[in-house]
Parts: C-alpha cells; structure tokens; sequence
C-alpha cells in the first residue's frame, strides 16, 4: 500500500512549478503527497491526449490515466533515469492504451506504433475577448468537434505521432524517442497525417465556408439598436 506524507506546511504551486522532473521524482520517492501531486497535474494532459489517440474513447483514456500513474509511483524504485522521466512514465501509459486497444482488436498490426509498443477531444482554443458572444462561443465549439473527429479518423501510426508532435507539441527527437522511431519516419508519418487531415477538413469544412462570420444574434441586435439609436437622435 502506498502511504502519502502530506507535509504540515504545503508549498505553493509556483514553488513546486519551478522544480525540475528530478527534484519531484526524489520528493515522490518519498511519497511527498504535493510533489506526486505536482507531477500529474504537470503532465495529466499529454498522458490523456496521447491515450485517446489510441483509444479514441474519453472514459477509457482516463482510465489508462489513472492506472499509468499508479503503476509509475509504485514503481519508481525501478526508474533509473537511463530516459526521460517524462518518456519514462509515458511509454507506461502508451503500453496500458495500447493493451487495451490489443484486445479490442486483435488483429490491428501493432508494428505501426513504432517499437515503444513492444517496450512501454482535445484541441482547446485560446479564449477572446469575444468568448461572451454565444455564435463565436458555437462556431469555436463545432470547428473543435470537427477537428477532432477528423483526427480521430486517421490511421492509428499516424494519429499517434500528430498527436504527439502537434497536438501536445514534442519535438521531432522527443517524439521519436517516445515511439523508438527515426526521425525520419517520425517526420514521414506527420506529413501524411497533415494531408489526411487537410482532405478530411476540406470535405467537412468546405461547405460551411459560406456561413463563416455570422452576424446574428446579439451582435445583430446590438447593431440595429445603434442605428435606431442615430436615427433618432438625427430627427
């Protein structure tokens, strides 16, 4: 059983935030509940990202989640730092979707992943200044569901690596690293990717280019409310 030592004066997020993997990982062996705390919330997103990208299921990558951290802090005895603690931990979550996905469909070739396989809903949008306008508020939510289905819809090695690479946004080398790629293929699989999902946009997107930047609603109103207003104001 692992026993958390919460400490009696907690340190802030910003002291935690400056301390490097290493610092965490030495407090986390430790069982220090803020520092193993620190760690997820510093890498749950890239976990669950690159989780879904295999499952494509939101329940179920958080499942992978939650069981890679367990299996991470239970084992970090065994971590010696030889990689990453970051490709370290990620390549457990990588084997725990890709175990799942194995029995889901046993006869997907797992080669594609790359040799990690063997070892080891999602864009958000910068908030505006328009965020309060419900039609902009729509159209940023049907663009995102749009875009993640289209990358749900990739073939498995590809949507893994632009995932990866563009979504959560590691380098070349980190991510080949992570799948035991070339960089070559790395940078092979994201070019095809990008076309795949270029075509899937175009075909779903295109057609909606003629409503682009509605002008109803409570801008519409708000417009014609002026115009009455200086109407007004001129007789």
């Amino acid at each position: 059983m692992v026993v958390l030592h919460p400490r009696s004066q907690p340190p802030t997020a910003g002291d935690l935030d400056a301390l490097d993997d290493e610092a965490l990982v030495a407090l986390a062996r430790l069982r220090d509940e803020p520092a193993i705390r620190a760690l997820t919330r510093r890498y749950n997103r890239r976990l669950f990202r690159l989780a879904r990208s295999i499952l494509r299921n939101d329940a179920e990558a958080e499942d992978v989640v939650q069981e890679a951290w367990v299996r991470a802090f239970t084992a970090l005895d065994s971590f010696r730092g030889e990689a990453a603690f970051s490709t370290w931990l990620t390549r457990i979550a990588l084997n725990e979707a890709l175990g799942r996905r194995r029995r889901q469909r046993p006869t997907l070739d797992w080669e594609t992943y790359g040799d990690a396989a063997s070892e080891a809903e999602i864009i958000n949008f910068p908030v505006s200044a328009m965020v309060s306008d419900p039609e902009r508020t729509m159209a940023r939510s049907e663009i995102r569901d749009v875009l993640e289905r289209s990358i749900d819809e990739l073939p498995d090695a590809f949507r893994a690596v632009f995932v990866a690479r563009i979504v959560e946004g590691l380098s070349v080398e980190e991510t080949a690293e992570l799948f035991t790629l070339k960089p070559e293929t790395v940078k092979t699989r994201l070019h095809r990717a990008r076309s795949l999902l270029r075509e899937a946009l175009d075909r779903q997107l295109g057609p909606a280019l003629t409503e682009t930047f509605p002008f109803g609603g409570r801008r519409c109103e708000r417009m014609t409310e002026a115009v009455v207003n200086r109407l007004c104001r001129m007789t």
